[in-house]
């Protein structure tokens, strides 16, 4: 096993409980998210060896092939955070245990029709535009409590919080400060989901410090992503 990977593990473990302390928090109640992004499924398996359990892709590609490398691996929890797309819900939902980027009414009716007679509930998160680009992925907030009504009655999906990433042009602190307002707006419509998954590599201590129940990290864990075929 790569003996960096660890360290950097540890580094960030000691990062996070550094950032939790310093928050008031106790660092038992946030979900490190490691990303792994192009990277290959051996790499899944060290970082289980070193007591990974929760993993995160952004193309559903990649997430099914790993997904299918671990089917016999009931302790690995796949996170999907990338962009869904309404016909590849079906494969997402196949593979994933949480979907963190629901964003229109649209993407949540495809987890629902994609789901069986008997399927186990699916986690989701309702992913939150914080800039002021439409194209950028996300509700815009003035949609979400009816964004938040919609998936509720989803049968087959179970809403547990927001969404968001950090404008590039802003200060995270404050964009993550928005995003606790608008966690607070979504339990109105959904009393228990409370759920922030919020903060990255380079903004994870701020999105501690107001409230993040997960975070997604990749390179400060899993080193230089290799280069793509």
């Amino acid at each position: 096993m790569d003996t960096d990977l660890a360290a950097r593990l540890a580094d960030v473990d000691a990062r996070i409980a550094d950032a939790a302390r310093a928050a008031g928090r106790d660092a038992a109640e946030i979900t490190r998210i490691v990303v792994t992004k192009f990277h290959p499924a051996t790499l899944v398996q060290d970082l289980f060896d070193l007591g990974v359990r929760d993993v995160g892709e952004n193309r559903q590609q990649e997430l099914s092939a790993k997904a299918a490398v671990f089917a016999e691996n009931r302790a690995l929890r796949w996170h999907f955070i990338g962009q869904a797309q309404a016909n590849k819900a079906r494969a997402i939902r196949a593979a994933a245990s949480v979907v963190h980027s629901i964003d229109r009414p649209r993407i949540a009716d495809a987890f629902e029709t994609a789901g069986e007679a008997d399927a186990a509930t699916l986690d989701v998160l309702l992913q939150v535009n914080l800039t002021t680009d439409p194209g950028r992925g996300g509700v815009a907030p003035d949609e979400l409590e009816s964004l938040a009504a919609h998936t509720a009655a989803c049968r087959t999906l179970r809403v547990r919080g927001v969404m968001a990433v950090a404008p590039l042009d802003e200060a995270p602190a404050a964009a993550f400060e928005r995003l606790r307002g608008y966690a607070d707006r979504v339990r109105t419509v959904v009393p228990d989901a409370n759920w922030i998954s919020a903060g990255m590599t380079a903004d994870f201590a701020e999105a501690i410090a107001v409230g993040a129940t997960h975070l997604r990290i990749g390179s400060a864990i899993t080193g230089p992503r290799p280069p793509r075929d």
